[in-house]
């Protein structure tokens, strides 16, 4: 059959090695129960003198809708025709194929705690993906409880590797969160992301590979705080400073940025405002309050204007005009002037700090 719903129809209620290309006429003839619908909605339907799939395609749909409305999507006898008449996508959720590299520990009494099988659960996973030249990027701890429930924990790392003791220290303070419940008695442990990996040969004196210690050092603070706690910021395409930069994976590649004049390493989210007390005409102020310190400026550079992006900004948002400054202590800092006097989009220019240089 075309559809799904008819192939099901015919393979339950229709005649032997029956095949159709019009789901229609192949469908009249068959019960209702053909539909895949619950008891309760073939009995009503069946109440209402439907008892074939013709007798439910023949008559008015505005009645059966308003019947039907509350009634879920796979037990509603108007979506399950037209799924099975192909008036509707039906989308099929294949089965995820089975994990080609796992290791599990059967028991023959109920535990508590899986960290005694956890050491040697990941000796023979490890062995199996160094035998194929694989490494993982995540991992799957699962135990079964004796009350039929599952329980996962998975981690996940920034490089592909099969090193049994970094993976082992990844699951650290984890397996406390684990409610065993009664016990349990399976204990599964799967590479559900691989990758190829070579054999890495160490060097002379017995040190790892350059970045291998980088990567399980990612792996271990996003084991602690999670995934999306760890970032590397990557440049990106806009004059306005806070938008330079977008956060992407901590182990990605960082190309070239593009040249701009010479930027603070730490920018502050917001941008916080500064309270002039001494100003200088077409310069940055002479003094300036800041977190209740009073900061005397020593020397400059700038101004550098940066106009806003109308792509971007909203209408009237107005200019910004940075200076480079540092005080009588050789702090140095990024300060900014928002906006110009009789610049018709606001009051008086407003002052902020913007970025602190190392």
């Amino acid at each position: 059959a075309p559809t799904r719903g008819a192939a099901w129809a015919l393979a339950r209620f229709g005649p032997e090695r029956a095949l159709c290309t019009d789901p229609l006429p192949a469908l009249a003839p068959l019960p209702v129960a053909g539909l895949r619908l619950s008891g309760e909605t073939l009995l009503l339907l069946r109440r209402l003198g439907l008892k074939t799939i013709g007798d439910l395609a023949a008559i008015p749909r505005l009645a059966l809708m308003r019947r039907f409305a509350r009634a879920a999507a796979q037990d509603n006898p108007l979506i399950r025709l037209d799924q099975a008449l192909g008036r509707a996508a039906e989308p099929l959720d294949a089965p995820e194929p089975a994990p080609a590299f796992a290791a599990e520990a059967r028991l023959a009494e109920p535990v508590m705690d899986p960290s005694d099988w956890l050491p040697g659960l990941l000796e023979t996973l490890c062995a199996q993906m160094a035998a194929a030249d694989r490494g993982c990027r995540r991992l799957c701890l699962s135990v079964f409880r004796v009350d039929g429930e599952r329980r996962d924990i998975r981690v996940a790392m920034a490089a592909p590797t099969r090193e049994p003791g970094h993976l082992l220290r990844l699951f650290d303070g984890r397996l406390e969160r684990l409610d065993p419940g009664y016990g349990f008695d399976l204990i599964r442990l799967a590479a559900e992301a691989v990758e190829p990996l070579a054999q890495a040969q160490p060097g002379l004196d017995g040190a790892a590979p350059q970045g291998l210690a980088l990567a399980r050092l990612v792996d271990r603070l996003a084991a602690r705080f999670g995934t999306a706690a760890i970032s590397r910021p990557l440049p990106r395409e806009s004059h306005v400073p806070e938008r330079a930069q977008t956060p992407g994976p901590p182990l990605a590649t960082i190309p070239a940025p593009p040249a701009r004049p010479e930027r603070p390493i730490r920018l502050l989210t917001p941008p916080e405002e500064i309270r002039v007390l001494y100003a200088i005409p077409e310069g940055p102020p002479a003094q300036f309050l800041w977190r209740r310190q009073t900061l005397r400026i020593a020397r400059h550079a700038g101004p550098e204007r940066i106009a806003p992006e109308w792509w971007h900004d909203r209408p009237g948002t107005r200019l910004r005009d940075y200076f480079r400054i540092e005080d009588d202590s050789g702090l140095r800092l990024w300060i900014y002037r928002e906006g110009l006097v009789h610049d018709g989009r606001g009051g008086t220019p407003r002052w902020f700090l913007h970025g602190i240089f190392a």
